[in-house]
């Protein structure tokens, strides 16, 4: 019982302080960076994104996608290599990106039963892989994929291993409703950082920051 009011006040805790500096970060300090790529259009805005930061800053990078996903990992390494090419990046050789795969959790169509099994699945492999990876900073912007990553990097945070900044971009696609992936992460109030690209969104969900289209 008192293992589980300790675990329930450093849950309190964690979810008090998120969104909040904790310390003063280095601002020439590079922070590792997990970009969750969420297939088709998700990992297009995404990528639209990662051409659009200082990649001396979020370096090293890390790039997921769902197993059954073939093309974002591909879209991503393209990416880098143009970025490379064109002098953008200034990552030595201990800085080149990698990518990861996880499992899903649910696929299209799949039975809300099976699911559960699948869901547990793919927490347990995130965890391994945001544990292995141990970033300094999530970017993710659904579907489903980074729904595992996100809860494994809060829980990163509860356990005393690592604060992990987990910034979430709702798709520019939504307007007048948040995605269920970006819904749950709303309201359990895990991501420190929550931007949507609609003030209609803002209008309704006060907790996000609006800051126009990003793409």
């Amino acid at each position: 019982m008192s293992l589980l009011l300790v675990l329930a006040a450093r849950v309190f805790l964690v979810l008090r302080n998120t969104g909040k500096p904790i310390s003063p970060v280095s601002p020439q300090r590079p922070l590792h960076t997990l970009f969750v790529l969420g297939s088709g259009g998700h990992t297009a805005e995404m990528l639209s994104l990662v051409g659009a930061l200082n990649l001396q800053r979020y370096a090293p990078r890390y790039y997921i996608a769902a197993v059954t996903d073939s093309m974002s990992l591909t879209r991503a390494a393209t990416l880098e290599d143009h970025l490379q090419k064109c002098a953008l990046s200034a990552s030595s050789s201990s800085q080149k990106p990698k990518f990861y795969q996880v499992y899903r959790s649910r696929e299209v169509g799949q039975s809300y039963f099976t699911s559960v099994v699948t869901t547990l699945l793919a927490m347990t492999h995130a965890l391994w892989l945001v544990v292995h990876i141990r970033p300094d900073v999530i970017l993710c912007n659904g579907p489903g994929t980074c729904l595992p990553i996100c809860m494994a990097g809060f829980l990163l945070k509860v356990v005393g291993v690592k604060w992990v900044v987990i910034v979430y971009v709702e798709s520019i696609a939504r307007v007048k409703k948040l995605s269920l992936t970006g819904l749950l992460l709303y309201k359990l109030g895990v991501s420190d950082q929550f931007f949507v690209q609609w003030s209609q969104l803002k209008a309704r969900f006060p907790n996000t920051i609006y800051m126009g289209r990003l793409m």
